[in-house]
């Protein structure tokens, strides 16, 4: 049986192939600042300037900000090396919110 982490990883994956994800700390960012987004994930082993950051600009944009994945497993899931990651499709954001609430 497929676990809550395998399913937000593999949804990640899809949505990067659909075009509705905005990758890279600036472009992020921005899509934070240009309301494109509400959900963010950003990898737990980001470094500690980069974490502050991006809590920051979360809760001032009012962005839902994930830090349950590592660089590695966001990377893999996206089949590139990334460690901030934001949905710009307000459905796919709905069903990641629903998959990270039965996660915790």
């Amino acid at each position: 049986m497929i676990n809550q982490t395998t399913k937000i990883l593999q949804l990640l994956g899809l949505i990067r192939r659909a075009g509705q994800l905005v990758t890279g700390e600036g472009d992020v960012i921005k899509a934070m600042q240009q309301q494109q987004t509400r959900l963010v994930f950003l990898a737990a082993d980001a470094g500690a300037a980069t974490q502050k950051k991006f809590r920051d600009k979360a809760n001032t944009y009012q962005v839902t900000l994930c830090e349950d994945f590592t660089r590695l497993e966001l990377s893999q899931a996206l089949g590139q090396s990334r460690s901030s990651v934001a949905i710009t499709q307000a459905g796919f954001t709905k069903k990641l919110l629903q998959l990270l609430e039965q996660t915790n």
